[in-house]
């Protein structure tokens, strides 16, 4: 019992001079520290001590010198950058090797994009006067639409940012109308006009064209320099309206975004639409009515600072006494208790385009696995979920996500975030169908059925109609690819629309595409064909009425589910035969043979045989009759028929990922 307590007391005196250090580090070592939305990697307690106390009051500053806005643009063109840019010259982080600071998840360092949108508070004299900025830096890439608009609806104007060496992109053009629609002020920035290859000139006759915006309301920065990123802050506050509320008005807190904290329970990102906010408060759900009390009140400066109060027009975030994921809306209103207010418009539900079954390697973790996505869709709202069953795999759920990046993103942070192991299934489309009969029509709720699980989709004899989802596509590319270009949209059953010369050198084609024959490699083969030059986005077109067909696997006759689909008449065998020879590849040898089969409608359109392992039973017959050796072959033979009837043939877990590589 000594040598226990001794040891006990060992271990807390290193961790008390552990946190002892952590607080004297300077904040850019601490800023590498992060991990999951802004939390510490030691303790969310460790990030708040680089703190204390603002040195500023947020009283200070009224509506009128405040400004909420956005960075929008396409992959790669420099936000995460230009946002590194702001907090250094507002004086937020100490000037140096600052790279990505925004960029608090492990999967945006790894991959060099942002996932998911975050906001840091700046203040900035102009003419005399502190202003409060929040910046909300966004994601770039088409699968994380939904992220920008969330954050549109904290802001009152954006910075849209173009390369000067890549020009407008196609995701440009969706970001720009998406902030156009919502009417809010945009200042058009040209980044990386220190680039030997740039074209700042040519890029801001493509935003003339294309957006209609005067090319002399055009910035020209360099973010990774800094030259030209104070004239952005100085046009942020000249050109960007305060916002229009008043702290005189009962609370109204709009819930913008949210994450778990392993120690402190649901964070809520908040926009003060009106009155005042204060720790302590006891606040209620516009939705649920249900109240909570307020235990942390702060803002991003660039990580969690308490601060007590926040006004009206103000962004920050809050802790409360909320320990249930599915109570943090996403776009909800809170107010003060029993004064209740009109609530904020939500937000638009995210429309899933791809959905996979997830499935944990192991059966006893699905606990593990059930929490963790509970806690991740709390900070990912545009998952859909739903629970699944597989003979093979067990218990799981079946997801829907906004496109592939989307999915493999998420499966990162699982592991990442979550330390869990999991299967994924092969993704599909959510097809629909029109069936007959009453008795038909009364068992499944309706005539019209949606297939998120291709397992699931009744008899061919009382379908009517199958119909699959379409996009509207939008292609940037040089000229000279136009062609190559308009083969390939054919092949992938597109139906080109329009096409637009946007300058000299580069068109825009707008296409319809089942989304189906897009969702895998459509982006690779695009940006091969053009050397990397083009860019794609595309946006929810609907259903069209097609011709479909659903493919079982089977292996040895059994059929294995999870590798089911449903896909286009025209492509059915070509899929099938490369399907099954994946299979091949992926299913380990046995003691007897295994026929791979592809049925459409219970007849074969594919088929491949995994040869068995044979032992040499004659190896001991050294002469004498025939009849023994035959006889030893014969027994063989029979044993290995009767092996194939009871034998259980077990598709690795990698063969789920391999069969979509084409």
């Amino acid at each position: 019992m000594a040598g226990l307590y001794f040891w006990q007391r060992l271990f807390l005196l290193k961790w008390q001079r552990k946190i002892k250090n952590l607080s004297k580090l300077s904040l850019p070592f601490v800023n590498k520290q992060f991990n999951v939305a802004g939390k510490c990697r030691l303790s969310t307690t460790a990030c708040s001590m680089q703190h204390q106390e603002l040195p500023f009051h947020l009283n200070d500053f009224p509506v009128e010198r405040i400004r909420n806005f956005s960075i929008i643009a396409h992959v790669d063109h420099g936000k995460s950058t230009l946002a590194d840019r702001l907090l250094e010259i507002t004086g937020t982080i100490p000037k140096g090797n600052n790279n990505q600071v925004l960029d608090r998840l492990p999967v945006e360092r790894e991959r060099g994009i942002t996932v998911k949108a975050q906001t840091a508070s700046l203040i900035y004299k102009y003419q005399g006067q502190d202003y409060l900025l929040n910046l909300i830096d966004t994601p770039g890439h088409v699968d994380f639409h939904y992220e920008v608009s969330r954050s549109l609806a904290a802001c009152q104007g954006v910075i849209l940012l173009v390369d000067a060496n890549q020009g407008v992109q196609a995701q440009t053009v969706a970001n720009f109308y998406l902030a156009f629609e919502a009417e809010m002020a945009i200042i058009p920035v040209i980044n990386k006009i220190d680039l030997k290859n740039a074209m700042p000139e040519l890029v801001a006759d493509q935003i003339n064209n294309i957006f209609d915006i005067d090319k002399s309301a055009i910035l020209k920065i360099s973010a990774k320099v800094g030259s030209g990123v104070e004239d952005v802050l100085k046009a942020v506050i000249e050109r960007i309206p305060c916002p229009v509320y008043s702290r005189e008005r009962p609370l109204r807190a709009f819930v913008f975004d949210s994450w778990y904290d392993h120690f402190k329970g649901v964070v809520a990102h908040i926009a003060i639409c009106d009155g005042v906010v204060k720790t302590g408060q006891r606040i209620t759900c516009a939705s649920s009515k249900k109240t909570y009390e307020l235990t942390e009140v702060g803002i991003m400066y660039p990580t969690q600072v308490p601060s007590g109060y926040l006004y009206a027009g103000q962004v920050g975030y809050a802790m409360m006494n909320m320990r249930n994921t599915g109570e943090a809306k996403i776009g909800d209103t809170f107010y003060h208790e029993n004064i209740p207010v009109d609530p904020m418009p939500g937000f638009k539900n995210a429309t899933p385009m791809v959905f996979a079954g997830i499935f944990p390697t192991e059966q006893s973790e699905f606990p593990l696995l059930r929490s963790a996505i509970e806690k991740l869709t709390l900070n990912d709202r545009s998952v859909q979920i739903k629970m699944d069953n597989s003979p093979a795999l067990g218990q799981g759920y079946r997801l829907g996500f906004l496109g592939l990046l989307h999915m493999d993103v998420f499966n990162q942070r699982l592991e990442q975030e979550f330390n869990a192991s999991v299967i994924v299934t092969t993704p599909n489309v959510a097809y629909k169908v029109k069936i007959i009969g009453e008795k038909n029509i009364k068992f499944y709720g309706g005539n019209e059925l949606t297939i998120l699980n291709p397992c699931l989709m009744p008899d061919i004899a009382i379908i009517t109609e199958y119909q699959e989802p379409m996009i509207d596509g939008t292609i940037i590319t040089p000229a000279e690819h136009i062609n190559a270009i308009t083969q390939l949209c054919l092949d992938y059953r597109g139906r080109i629309k329009d096409q637009i010369y946007i300058d000299d050198t580069r068109i825009m084609v707008q296409s319809k595409f089942p989304l189906a024959e897009v969702l895998v490699d459509f982006f690779d083969e695009l940006k091969s064909l053009t050397s990397g030059y083009a860019s794609f986005d595309y946006e929810d077109a609907g259903y069209e009425v097609s011709d479909l067909v659903k493919i079982d696997y089977t292996l040895n006759g059994r059929e294995v589910e999870e590798l089911t689909m449903i896909c286009h008449v025209s492509r059915a065998r070509k899929i099938a035969v490369r399907i099954c020879e994946k299979l091949k590849t992926a299913i380990p040898r046995q003691q007897f043979v295994i026929t791979i089969q592809a049925k459409v409608n219970q007849k074969v359109i594919a088929r491949e045989d995994i040869k068995a392992f044979r032992k040499d039973v004659t190896a001991k017959c050294y002469g004498g009759d025939i009849t023994r050796k035959m006889k030893l072959l014969k027994n063989q033979a029979e044993g290995k028929k009767y092996l194939r009837k009871i034998g259980v043939v077990e598709v690795p877990t990698d063969a789920f990922i391999q069969i979509l590589k084409k």
